[in-house]
């Protein structure tokens, strides 16, 4: 025999059960999301793009759950409540393709997932080089987007086009290079992407 509430109870439970979700109500497949790491090298990527943002991944749902698709380690999903958690107080911004209806169609997002899964597992790059065979997480996502959609979201840059004079930029780059710094390699950073013309805005969490 069911159960029976009163209707007030049942107000409740009903708000309550959209509430747990709340964090995935905003995204949809082929989102992006941006956060500020609080990895080593965060800060130095702040301050050589002039960007907050240093860490970001394409959205995914997989049986109605949102997972953020990332290169940090291997390449890898993650629940995107965890996701959001590893971030700088728990902060992260959704940004979605401005013409997300025409683009986004069922057969499109396919092939995304298709490209991504050709990443799956691939080694974090440290050097940020443009091989596929190490991957970085602003790399990851615009190459899903180029070779899945032909869309480019965010201008390549060359690693000299940043602004490499703050003293913890330099360090890390002596870290990373020694005393070769390829200033000539390909880049794309998560600031580039976030400030894409390409992009609109969906959420702030």
């Amino acid at each position: 025999m069911p159960r029976r509430y009163p209707a007030a109870l049942a107000l409740i439970l009903l708000l309550g059960a959209g509430c747990g979700h709340s964090q995935d109500a905003s995204v949809r497949d082929g989102d992006l999301v941006f956060q500020t790491s609080r990895s080593g090298q965060s800060v130095a990527i702040q301050r050589a793009t002039h960007s907050q943002y240093s860490h970001m991944g394409i959205v995914f749902l997989r049986h109605g759950t949102a997972y953020v698709y990332e290169a940090i380690g291997p390449v890898q999903y993650t629940p995107l409540d965890r996701w959001a958690a590893r971030g700088a107080g728990g902060h992260y911004v959704v940004k979605r393709l401005r013409n997300a209806a025409r683009l986004l169609t069922p057969t499109a997002v396919a092939r995304l997932r298709q490209v991504a899964e050709r990443f799956r597992g691939r080694p974090y790059d440290f050097t940020f080089g443009w091989s596929d065979k190490r991957i970085y997480c602003s790399e990851l996502v615009w190459k899903i987007y180029r070779r899945g959609l032909g869309v480019r979201v965010g201008r390549l840059q060359k690693l000299g086009d940043f602004d490499l004079s703050d003293r913890l930029v330099r360090a890390k780059l002596r870290q990373r290079y020694g005393g070769h710094v390829p200033l000539d390699e390909t880049v794309i950073s998560p600031g580039a992407m976030f400030a894409s013309p390409a992009l609109k805005l969906v959420a702030k969490h």
